[in-house]
């Protein structure tokens, strides 16, 4: 494992690449790590599900996709809604609807568990996409960014790039701050004991069916979270982001990146959408591109086989390697400071 020190170093290493990011990379490629971030965020959240709680939810999209359209029906056609109050009565509309659907999904366990999360969010898609209550299967276009002000001062214009860039940055590193503190509290180390026995941590006293239920709405608001960002970044939601691809999608950054570790869905994420980008470049690869899914297929696969705790697990081993050497290198030199006994 990553020694202490040396996990802040590469914390602050890589906290100061993306701060410094947009000063070096063009605009297409701010819009891209900008993409990246939110999708961090919907996969740290579901990794506190999956690899904190130990229930594998398969209708996460549905919380991704639900903010996105409480953002395009709940502000202003021709106006600009204020961040401040869309952003959490987004994120609220979701954990509402985590509340609701997670007294009765769980109820459940194992397949079953797996499948009514994915039947909710299966009906979610066909309410959008089947009725026109939010644009039908054409979706809803957000003409106007929502403002972030106080006052009349401006403290962040999202249509700019740069801008919309930062903020995202700094609401994954809340994200990721939050979780941290989440985890390492007592409320975290139960849903870690109740994802090892939960059997045991019922006998024990703790309220097993309360402490899920609340991870299960803290993740369907940060899911959300996510799914608002999406959408304001792209300026459409259609009921595409509510699918079961999107949940497969997200799942695989987790598993792309390990399980159980906060870092681990954050490298997922960067992982996943930039290895699609270059699969899919005909640049490197010509006709073969449009074969990138398969290509990706067997990446996470073979993943999946030889770490199967993904890629912060390799990061592990290699920092536990290294610190093994320096042990060793400190034991080597006191042995040879010790004066030889003589005869």
């Amino acid at each position: 494992m990553l020694s202490p020190r040396t996990s802040r170093i590469a914390l602050l290493a890589t906290a100061l690449l993306l701060v410094l990011f947009p000063f070096v990379g063009g605009t297409f490629y701010i819009q891209l790590i900008a993409k990246v971030m939110i999708l961090a965020i919907f996969a740290m959240s579901l990794d506190l599900l999956i690899g904190y709680t130990g229930l594998v939810s398969f209708g996460h999209a549905a919380y991704f996709g639900l903010a996105g359209y409480a953002l395009a029906l709940m502000g202003p056609q021709y106006e600009a809604a204020s961040l401040w109050w869309s952003l959490p009565a987004a994120m609220g509309v979701c954990a509402l609807f985590a509340l609701v659907t997670g007294l009765l999904v769980l109820r459940t366990r194992g397949i079953f568990f797996i499948m009514v999360t994915l039947a909710f969010s299966q009906m979610l898609y066909f309410v959008f996409h089947d009725t026109g209550f939010g644009g039908g299967s054409d979706g809803i276009y957000i003409y106007n960014k929502p403002e972030l002000k106080v006052g009349d001062f401006a403290l962040a214009n999202l249509e700019s790039v740069e801008h919309f860039y930062y903020v995202v940055l700094i609401l994954m590193a809340g994200v990721y701050l939050l979780l941290r503190r989440v985890l390492g509290s007592t409320f975290g180390r139960a849903l870690v004991g109740i994802k090892v026995n939960e059997h045991r941590m019922q006998a024990l006293g703790f309220p097993v069916f309360r402490y899920k239920l609340a991870s299960y709405v803290l993740a369907g608001a940060l899911g959300g979270l996510s799914g608002y960002l999406a959408a304001v970044q792209f300026g459409f939601v259609n009921p595409e982001i509510l699918s079961w691809h999107k949940s497969g999608q997200v799942m695989m950054m987790v598993i792309l990146g390990g399980m159980g570790t906060l870092f681990g869905p954050v490298i997922g994420a960067f992982a996943f959408v930039l290895l699609q980008e270059a699969f899919s470049n005909q640049a490197f690869f010509g006709d073969w591109a449009k074969y990138w899914q398969l290509a990706m297929g067997i990446f996470i696969i073979l993943v999946a086989m030889y770490l199967p705790q993904g890629l912060a697990g390799l990061l592990q081993n290699l920092g536990r390697k290294d610190e093994n050497t320096e042990i060793a290198e400190v034991e080597e030199e006191s042995v040879e400071d010790v004066p030889e006994q003589k005869a």
